[in-house]
């Protein structure tokens, strides 16, 4: 297993010595069919939790090493893992989403109705007219999202206001509505978080040392929501980690704000509002991703370094910024995970949009129009990103592939997947393909085929006005890559018997939005000029991606802002 390494403290059994290391080394107690992983959370003693892309989870026991990572047994296929102190929640892959639970119920931070120790995955048991899309366990308590309607829900131990339930009693024994209009939520393993809501402003609850960023602190607990001020918007927030008494913001921009205890933040004084750190300011280092610890931060910077704050179990356990280690150059990582108890992991995940979407059409096989090995497949797809004829591609792989070797070639073809990556890299030496995280991306492959009307089988014709007249524009795409990523096209290929080599647009857009869109389809990225009215780009886009019923996850208009600023 080389796609995730750790350092530092081992009392989770990450590896068998009980030694702390200075060394990044690999982890290998994952069973060897589990080359990739999902996510992976851990909760305060260091258990670990591994989520693979076949929604199987694996646990380890915090008390015991083992040579391999026992299964969650007894549950569905799983879509996501969450840990809270000493508690974990399992959503199901449906679209329905059910939840699991297990670990300490002791201030009923479960939502499960006895105040124990629940050893195996119990399912949770809430009123119909709940949605929960989103789980955050928060230390000793939990609050969960309806993103739909924009309801926060919280459970468990609320002596601080850590549920934003605003109640007297210390413990909440049932899942109950908390707030609304909640758009985004943070949390952690400790006892404060944080909120975005519709009005555009952060707000933070719970126990506050200094850790909320609005100026107060002692230990002055927040039953209600305290607003914070920052320097940027709430949109340039991209991710925040929460710890014992700090809390730490990473922007979009790859730059990165803390505030709360010295102890925890490294920042050489106390501080109570959100500050920039100046060593990554005057060293110009852009942070691809962050995790918190208890009483410490880590941060993976773009150019492949490991960076803490705090004590951090690294044998110096000094609490300034500093650097722990450089990592390889061929290294691909680009997730990071601070362990409460002092050790980081780091592995590699692709979480693109685009290849979560593809992903589903390899699982699927809508549209295909060709098979190998019985498995339904999207020939110009393959012949793009391997970039020979189909036939040539169809007789090397029933040759010299087993099964198994042309499935995992096919994760690279349709998700960027690197399983088995030394086995599946000869395979693409043979393609004359090197190095294929850094020179061939599905993003920019599919970009080959943007508007191509050569290899496109299906056209979108699109009004346009201009001053002097109205006429019409033809755009050239391919279903198979329409289906994977919007509803309304899935729907329309699927449930129309005859093969329509047209349709016209009737969302009402712009020229210019429809041609955006598509790109973004095919690109997950817009190609903004100088020349783009970003506000009637913005305006058009408010009600488009509901119209072509696009993954409701993708941030859109995020991704709109991020484009324009580049």
């Amino acid at each position: 297993m080389t796609n995730i390494k750790a350092i530092g403290d081992n009392s989770g059994y990450w590896k068998k010595s009980t030694t702390t290391t200075k060394h990044l080394e690999p982890i290998t107690i994952l069973p060897e069919e589990e080359t990739t992983i999902k996510q992976f959370v851990t909760d305060y003693f260091n258990n670990l939790y591994f989520l693979c892309p076949n929604g199987k989870i694996y646990e380890s026991d915090h008390n015991n090493w083992k040579d391999k990572l026992k299964p969650v047994e007894n549950i569905p296929v799983i879509k996501s893992i969450h840990s809270g102190y000493h508690h974990v929640f399992a959503m199901t892959d449906e679209e329905d989403p059910k939840i699991y639970g297990w670990g300490k119920n002791n201030y009923y931070q479960l939502g499960l109705p006895e105040n124990k120790e629940y050893s195996k995955p119990t399912l949770l048991q809430y009123s119909k007219d709940i949605n929960i899309h989103e789980i955050h366990p928060v230390g000793y308590a939990s609050v969960f999202l309806d993103t739909e309607r924009h309801i926060l829900y919280g459970c468990g131990n609320n002596s601080s206001g850590q549920t934003s339930i605003d109640k007297t009693e210390g413990v909440i024994k049932t899942i109950q509505k908390s707030q609304d209009n909640v758009m985004r939520v943070f949390t952690g393993h400790a006892a404060h978080s944080y909120l975005i809501k519709s009005d555009g402003h952060l707000y933070a609850f719970g126990s506050n040392y200094g850790q909320f960023g609005n100026g107060k602190g002692t230990n002055s607990h927040g039953k209600k929501l305290e607003k914070i001020t920052l320097w940027f918007s709430v949109d340039d927030i991209n991710k925040m980690t929460i710890g014992y008494k700090h809390s730490a913001i990473l922007t979009n921009d790859g730059k990165v704000y803390v505030c709360g205890l010295d102890r925890n933040t490294g920042f050489g004084s106390d501080i109570k509002t959100f500050q920039q750190y100046p060593q990554f300011k005057d060293n110009k280092k852009i942070i691809k991703d962050m995790g918190s610890g208890f009483e410490y931060i880590a941060y993976l910077t773009e150019d492949n370094e490991i960076w803490a704050s705090g004590p951090y179990s690294d044998k110096t356990n000094t609490m300034v910024l500093r650097k722990i280690i450089s990592l390889d150059e061929n290294s691909f990582f680009n997730r990071i995970v601070a362990c409460d108890r002092g050790a980081i992991f780091v592995y590699k995940t692709n979480n693109s949009y685009l290849s979560q979407d593809f992903g589903k059409l390899l699982e699927s096989g809508d549209l295909s129009d060709c098979k190998i090995k019985n498995i339904p497949v999207h020939k110009i797809l393959i012949e793009t990103r391997l970039g020979k004829p189909f036939d040539e591609i169809t007789q090397y792989f029933e040759e010299n592939l087993t099964l198994k070797e042309i499935e995992d070639l096919l994760e690279w073809v349709y998700c960027d997947d690197m399983k088995n990556s030394k086995r599946t890299n000869e395979i693409l030496g043979y393609f004359g393909i090197h190095e294929p995280q850094k020179t061939k991306l599905l993003k920019d492959d599919l970009k080959q085929l943007l508007f191509d009307e050569e290899t496109s089988d299906f056209t979108i014709i699109v009004k346009d006005n201009d001053e002097e007249e109205e006429y019409e524009e033809e755009l050239h795409v391919h279903k198979f890559i329409l289906a994977a990523r919007s509803g309304l096209f899935k729907n329309m290929f699927q449930n129309i018997k005859e093969k329509l080599p047209n349709v016209k647009d009737y969302s009402g857009k712009s020229l210019e939005t429809i041609e955006l869109l598509i790109s973004f389809l095919y690109t997950d990225k817009f190609p903004i000029t100088a020349d783009t009215d970003q506000e009637f780009i913005k305006e058009e886009f408010e009600d488009i991606a509901e119209y072509y019923q696009l993954n409701p996850k993708i941030p859109i208009m995020k991704i709109f802002k991020e484009c324009s600023q580049k």
